[in-house]
């Protein structure tokens, strides 16, 4: 017998990856070409020539004969090394190899850190709506997942909330900016009076909390936008980030854990997490795409082409009648579910052979998730189908 955690998760499954597969199920019913899937942030677009180039060099230079092997938990010095400096350079901090440890992708790194911090019983504070994976990261380590809404009209979390819902079992807030699902983008504003008003419960309460930057749509920005580097703002602040979206390796599981120094209990967490690294089985980060990587810190993909994809998008369902946050990053568009019915949206859009993620399952009811990082093709020959959809609806035209 499965555990019973995993028998609910098995029957409860993801109503992202259930999309994805129904895309696939549509398709050979009714052709590729003829099914939009927006449901999965699987990006389409190749990594740049630099990262093929730089996986070559590895495999035919001097570092191919350990480009395959294992290496200290952490991930290999030198790669390290040239982590921090990038940082540095960026962010004007201040962090050495000993605040990098190479992680399994972003999600790798929160798993990491939440093994490394939970006892059983604390509590891990999200900002709604957020990655449906939290919670089972969370609950993985015997964990709560407490959901605090961000402010609707925005989608900005708001201080007041989530200092109230702060308590002595408190141990972390996950932060995700920019936001999937929203494409909402954290402003420094409203960093500074998260990290004022988590500043003033760890001192009443007499605990620390770690704010958790999960980060791997950072480079993924618009209309010359600005994301906050968290560190700067509040001392308590680990940051998870991936090369999944910005270099479009998803599948190739590459990122980074920073743990400063100035966070309470530096040696000690750093030290855990190297030992969490290892003990949940990721052992260290992939060795080739660690030293592949470190040869492309300045390398991106191509934030003009999602550009486009937002632009078409955003005028092809405002012509047709929907209303929606403009993404400010990442690729996502958060669309409000006419009637309010998230599900019963969903359901009529798949009659068009549209897929998208209802609300509920970022625990925001109302709304629906759109992952624009498909050819442009896609979103082209998809705007008919919105149409049809807007009038079955009943949506009224600008």
């Amino acid at each position: 017998m499965i555990s019973e955690q995993m028998a609910e998760l098995t029957r409860s499954g993801s109503a992202i990856r259930a999309m994805f597969e129904e895309g696939g199920r549509l398709a050979a019913e009714f052709g590729r070409e003829n099914v939009y899937d927006f449901s999965l942030g699987n990006p389409s677009f190749p990594p740049p020539d630099a990262v093929r180039r730089a996986i070559g060099d590895v495999l035919n230079g001097a570092e191919s004969s350990y480009a395959h092997g294992y290496m200290a938990n952490a991930g290999f010095p030198a790669v390290r090394d040239a982590v921090a400096r990038h940082l540095n350079a960026l962010h004007g901090t201040s962090f050495t190899s000993g605040n990098i440890i190479m992680s399994a992708g972003a999600a790798g790194g929160l798993n990491v850190v939440l093994k490394t911090l939970l006892n059983p019983g604390d509590e891990v504070i999200a900002i709604s709506p957020y990655f449906v994976e939290y919670g089972n990261y969370v609950s993985n380590y015997g964990g709560k997942l407490v959901v605090v809404p961000a402010n609707r009209a925005n989608f900005q979390p708001d201080p007041a909330k989530l200092a109230a819902a702060v308590t002595p079992a408190t141990k972390a807030v996950i932060l995700n900016s920019p936001n999937n699902p929203t494409g909402v983008i954290y402003t420094a504003d409203t960093i500074a009076a998260l990290s004022r008003a988590l500043e003033k419960r760890q001192a009443e309460l007499g605990i620390s909390v770690y704010v958790l930057s999960d980060e791997p749509y950072r480079e993924l920005v618009y209309d010359g936008s600005e994301v906050p580097y968290i560190t700067k703002y509040y001392r308590n602040t680990i940051v998870c980030y991936s090369w999944s979206k910005s270099l479009s390796l998803p599948g190739d599981r590459i990122g980074y854990v920073v743990i400063p120094d100035e966070i309470d209990d530096y040696p000690l967490i750093f030290d855990a997490a190297c030992i969490a690294t290892r003990i949940l089985g990721f052992v260290n980060a992939p060795s080739l795409t660690q030293l592949a990587v470190a040869r492309c810190l300045n390398e991106k993909t191509d934030i003009e082409a999602y550009g486009e994809n937002r632009r078409l998008l955003c005028d092809g369902l405002k012509s047709a009648g929907f209303e929606y946050v403009l993404p400010q990053g990442a690729f996502y568009m958060w669309v409000t579910a006419p009637n309010g019915d998230d599900a019963a949206f969903a359901a009529a859009a798949k009659k068009y052979n549209i897929l998208v993620v209802p609300g509920a399952s970022f625990a925001c009811p109302g709304y629906a998730r759109i992952a624009y990082c498909v050819s442009r093709d896609v979103i082209e020959r998809s705007l008919p189908a919105f149409e049809k959809l807007a009038s079955e609806l009943g949506l009224r035209k600008d």
